[in-house]
């Protein structure tokens, strides 16, 4: 845990109570502060009031008692409408802060300069984030990985000059954080994405350029508008800043050649790495994870013959083109987080075909029409779940389909189809497009299920750790 000693000896008035505000909460009695919570949901006022914090109605409080209100990402700052928590602390005239500025403020206060390194970006920022503390620690350092992730940020160990932090920050987390100044700051991308909570794409795209501006050093991949707009703005403000691209070539920056990625500087080309046979990086989406990882800790010291290493013993991350092993000759790849179309699109678009594709659940606007440029890199299609019609009336006369219904049947059906299949490497692909809650509770229990179904098989051959 963080105690957040920089709130010693003040009131704060703390709202939602989920795992992040628990941790926040606690944090902050931790390190001497007094903290009044409350929540809309009764299961998280009981959750609270049992470990032993403060809860009281927010809504009767008198506020200007408050030095601040520490909200939950997950709460509406402005849009749709602000939260009635926010509405209050505006008329009192208390800030309004989350979790990432609490640490942000601690680590100002006990350990200035700490290295940080803070991650975002509409899509990759996960997959990223994992990447980079992966290789850290095969650097040798004492890393602390969380944040949006997973882990909340107050959970982890305190800030130290020899301790680094690597952190993946959610839109909603750097609203709330207006000090945030990491040593490595990593945007990969922007694109539409939680406009119901921001409004427009340029106040989104604003909230992202909010993590680089203040970064000691920047990382941008500017393979979108929005990203080279804030590329563009970085450099006249003459703040160090290196750019990636896996679209485009780049006089300066880092670059993607096939499954290489280059150094370039003012004409002269260094090769950095080579994604080629690292299943967890498959895909263009995964170069530029790579690449935007790679810049990440080469400011921080790491040596090129660790990333290296580094990169091929990358696990990858649970449910996101996780190789689970082989049926057979088929390789068996757990994509349960692909979720809606875009997130498929990734997954199609990472295997030249021989694909033996499980989808379906409850379907996204656009279903699955937007993937019709990758369907003759499908054998056939193994429908599950509520969006089965639908999905069969896209795929009809494209695509041979199985109405499988059931992800053990879906299973069944595609590998014992696929060892038929004339490719050289079948790949049998759970990218549902999809949410589960028709059938699961979500995508990670989905996931769980597919792999332990695949696993239990007695054809199941696990993949070589060399």
């Amino acid at each position: 845990m963080t105690p957040v000693t920089c709130f010693a000896g003040r009131r704060v008035a703390l709202f939602g109570l989920g795992g992040s505000g628990l941790a926040t909460a606690h944090a902050l009695v931790r390190g001497g502060c007094s903290v009044v919570s409350w929540d809309d949901g009764e299961k998280g006022r009981a959750a609270a009031a049992a470990d032993g914090l403060v809860v009281e109605d927010l809504s009767i409080a008198a506020w200007d008692g408050f030095d601040a209100l520490i909200l939950s990402p997950g709460v509406p700052l402005t849009h749709p409408a602000p939260h009635w928590t926010v509405e209050k602390a505006k008329a009192a005239g208390v800030e309004i802060i989350g979790d990432i500025e609490l640490f942000c403020r601690e680590r100002t206060a006990i350990a200035p300069g700490a290295p940080f390194v803070a991650i975002t970006g509409t899509n990759g920022k996960s997959t990223t984030t994992a990447l980079i503390a992966h290789l850290l620690r095969e650097a040798g350092r004492d890393v602390q990985l969380g944040g949006n992730i997973g882990t909340a940020i107050l959970s982890l160990e305190p800030p130290s000059a020899d301790r680094v932090h690597v952190v993946e920050c959610s839109s909603f987390q750097i609203d709330l954080a207006p000090s945030l100044a990491p040593t490595v700051g990593v945007l990969i991308n922007v694109t539409p994405d939680h406009l119901d909570r921001h409004g427009t794409m340029a106040n989104y795209a604003g909230i992202k350029e909010r993590l680089v501006a203040a970064a000691d050093r920047a990382v941008i991949g500017v393979d979108d508008e929005h990203c080279r707009a804030i590329a563009e703005r970085r450099a006249a403000a003459g703040g160090a800043l290196v750019r990636v691209s896996v679209e485009t070539e780049l006089p300066t920056g880092l670059v993607r050649e096939g499954t290489a990625l280059v150094r370039t500087c003012d004409g002269t080309r260094r090769p950095a790495a080579d994604t080629a046979g690292i299943g967890s990086l498959r895909g263009v989406h995964n170069a530029q994870n790579a690449a935007m990882a790679i810049a990440a800790v080469s400011a921080l010291g790491v040596d090129e013959a660790t990333l290296r290493k580094g990169l091929a013993s990358f696990p990858g991350l649970a449910h996101r083109m996780e190789s689970v092993g082989r049926i057979g000759r088929a390789l068996v790849v757990n994509d349960s987080k692909a979720t809606n179309a875009d997130a498929t699109e990734k997954a199609l678009a990472s295997f030249p075909g021989g694909l033996h594709w499980i989808v379906g659940g409850v379907a996204k606007e656009g279903g699955i029409a937007p993937l019709a440029p990758y369907f003759d890199r499908i054998e056939r299609a193994y429908l599950i779940g509520k969006s089965s019609d639908a999905f069969a009336a896209t795929l009809d006369g494209r695509v041979p389909c199985e109405r499988s219904e059931t992800l053990e049947r879906a299973l069944e059906d595609a590998a014992v189809a696929a060892q038929g299949s004339p490719a050289a490497e079948p790949v049998v692909l759970l990218s549902p497009a999809c949410a589960s809650y028709d059938q699961f509770p979500n995508f990670e229990v989905r996931g769980d299920m597919f792999r332990r179904l695949a696993t239990g098989r007695p054809d199941f051959v696990p993949l070589r750790k060399d």
